[in-house]
């Protein structure tokens, strides 16, 4: 039996295989319900699904473990995992429970848990309640199902408060949206229509087995083509729980989470709202972040802070330095005024402000993003032995760096879960990230091949 449940986002697999065989979901819910019994008087907590053929379900069964340990579960339905997470930090409840795997295909499944501040949890909470998970499911359990029928009014206030954070109108906008066949299938063009943008929807036919598949943030050609079809101002591409956004603007041009951290960041530091603790303004990214991004935050006056790969080193780094924006390539995109995780509805909005309060088009704000080329060479490795003590891959970054000045930026780091070395090198021209690339990867062939 695998000893590790929780990964980077929860706890995730095929659904009806372990660890998301019925017996294993019980015992999650059980075991949060007693991690929430600790500290809640009367807890209840909310559970939100994707479409997924899996997930009513597998929350039936999270909810039977929860009601095992006196919890209470109230069902939204279809919603957004940040739909939940906003439930969960101003509702009445304890925490909650997203039931989605978020760009995976639909045999996989997941669950996700937030604190009641709408948080992910902490490393020490998830190996604790891990910990009680195995011991429970050495007892014998009745694995039974709680019956639940979903709460509409958790979709309508997540609604309600996603439109109170626009400033504007979107009358006269017309927007595409692909909501992936997954949890944004009807909130989402909801959310624009009744700002007042005609929207043409497509992605938005779940049928348990369609979410990510050839849609969504994963597929933008697809959008891209409805975008040119019918001429739309721009269109915006969800992923399965709509935790992250891409965008099309009109001409075509593909606008990724780097982009929209250099035009949201730049509309937040004309507004004053881009400072960190120390009063600087800061946006915080990954290390995959394209070096176009800090350059251009740079030449606005703005420092870019970069953390390993991951919207929860993000998140962590954010909190740490009381910083307001922070995202990834991929489009999580974080803005702590408003959430506390990547809200891809939330990301929308606050792009179509930027474009509103400054009168111009999409077209017009990403053209301030120029992106450097990028190649990533995956090594296969032997052993991982320290980079820096290895002399012949040492000297090769060295000289590349010099070569590249501050033109171009290099990465090299060993994979958390493969036995790879990943080189990552941006620079001016394709011909030269690629072959500084292939001697820094020739070098580590050398060494650890």
């Amino acid at each position: 039996m695998n000893r590790q449940l929780f990964g980077t986002d929860g706890i995730r697999g095929v659904a009806g295989e372990y660890p998301l065989d019925r017996k294993t979901v019980f015992a999650v819910g059980a075991a949060v319900g007693r991690w929430i019994q600790a500290a809640h008087a009367e807890p209840e907590v909310a559970i939100g699904v994707d479409t997924r053929e899996s997930g009513t379900w597998i929350a039936e069964y999270v909810a039977g473990g929860l009601e095992r340990s006196g919890v209470k579960a109230r069902f939204a339905g279809l919603i957004t995992t940040p739909g939940i997470a906003f439930a969960a930090r101003t509702g009445t409840f304890a925490a909650g429970v997203m039931i989605s795997a978020s760009h995976n295909p639909y045999e996989d499944n997941g669950i996700k848990v937030l604190d009641h501040c709408g948080f992910k949890l902490a490393d020490a909470v998830e190996h604790a309640i891990e910990q009680d998970i195995f011991g429970l499911l050495q007892e014998k359990m009745d694995a039974a199902p709680a019956q639940l029928q979903a709460d509409s009014r958790i979709g309508e206030e997540y609604l309600d408060f996603l439109a109170s954070t626009f400033r504007g109108s979107l009358a006269g906008m017309r927007i595409v949206v692909d909501a992936a066949n997954g949890s944004a299938s009807f909130l989402g063009p909801r959310l624009f229509e009744r700002l007042g943008a005609r929207v043409h929807a497509v992605g938005v036919s779940p049928d348990g087995r369609n979410i990510n598949l050839d849609c969504g943030s994963l597929h933008l050609d697809r959008l891209r083509a409805e975008v040119l079809k019918t001429g739309a101002d721009l269109g915006v591409a969800f992923d399965g729980d709509a935790d992250r956004a891409l965008f099309v603007s009109r001409a075509g041009r593909l606008v990724d989470g780097d982009a929209v951290l250099l035009i949201t960041g730049l509309a937040m530091h004309r507004a004053g709202k881009l400072v960190e603790a120390d009063g600087k303004p800061v946006v915080i990214a990954t290390i995959m972040s394209n070096l176009g991004l800090e350059i251009a935050l740079n030449r606005n006056g703005i420092e870019l802070v970069r953390t390993a790969v991951g919207d929860k080193y993000v998140l962590e780094e954010m909190l740490r330095r009381d910083a307001q924006l922070g995202g990834e390539q991929s489009g999580h995109v974080i803005y702590r005024e408003f959430a506390t995780t990547g809200d891809g509805m939330l990301t929308a909005l606050r792009v179509l402000e930027a474009i509103g309060e400054s009168g111009r088009t999409l077209d017009e704000l990403a053209a301030e993003f120029t992106l450097f080329p990028q190649v990533l060479v995956n090594v296969r490795v032997r052993e991982k032995r320290p980079l820096d003590s290895l002399g012949g891959v040492r000297d090769a970054i060295a000289s590349a760096e010099r070569e590249l000045g501050g033109s171009g930026r290099i990465n090299v780091r060993f994979s958390g879960t493969e036995p790879l070395a990943r080189v990552m090198v941006e620079g001016p021209t394709d011909d030269a990230v690629h072959s500084t690339a292939r001697r820094i990867a020739d070098a580590i062939r050398a060494e650890l091949g």
